[in-house]
């Protein structure tokens, strides 16, 4: 992989800090007065240029334009370390194993709530997420419609994107072979972590 020009790298940068800072990826509108842009063009030829490097994913539909996620970290030039939590399943939900490992990843990552998981299974491809990468989750309790979360059910943990009904939960996989996940009152649910950050480690 190429190395990013500085432009590409402070625009990634910024997407990274507002992140961490707000808990949710900038609009476009937002990175366009951020970064002193003159039209939404230019945001979306970043955008596109960085998807195509294989640097930024998002996904698509009606919040696409918010949901933009790094995946990889190679423009960062030093690391800091985060506890690896164990393994969660982007397919069927598996427990997810306490493990007293590190992982490296870029030093705007580190923070008290923020932890990582190995995934397991390949249920979120579109968004770029494969079996074997690994994630950075910031702990929290709640989530926005269409936000990909780390959530628990009866005691399992599942990588899906969050989509609340009038009458149950809706957990989505980003892969059109498995099946929409529905959480129902009785179940015991309840969200341990938003995603910020996936990468994967080419050295494996």
């Amino acid at each position: 992989m190429k190395p990013l020009s500085p432009k590409l790298k402070k625009f990634l940068d910024f997407i990274q800090r507002f992140t961490l800072n707000f808990g949710q990826a900038p609009s476009y509108e937002e990175i366009m007065a951020g970064l002193g842009f003159d039209s939404l063009g230019t945001v979306n030829w970043y955008v596109k240029t960085l998807e195509e490097e294989g640097h930024l994913s998002r996904i698509k539909g009606p919040n696409g334009k918010r949901a933009l996620t790094l995946i990889h970290k190679e423009h960062a030039t030093t690391t800091a370390r985060l506890p690896l939590l164990g393994l969660i399943a982007a397919g069927e939900p598996i427990e997810a194993l306490e493990n007293p490992e590190v992982v490296d990843v870029p030093p705007s990552l580190l923070h008290p709530d923020n932890y990582v998981l190995q995934v397991k299974g390949d249920s979120m491809i579109d968004e770029q997420i494969h079996d074997g990468d690994f994630i950075v989750a910031r702990k929290t309790e709640t989530a926005r419609s269409g936000q990909i979360v780390v959530a628990l059910i009866n005691g399992e943990a599942t990588l899906k994107c969050y989509v609340p009904k009038t009458d149950c939960i809706e957990l989505h996989p980003k892969n059109q072979k498995f099946p929409i996940i529905k959480v129902n009152p009785q179940d015991d649910f309840h969200i341990n972590g938003v995603l910020l950050y996936s990468f994967r480690n080419y050295l494996n």
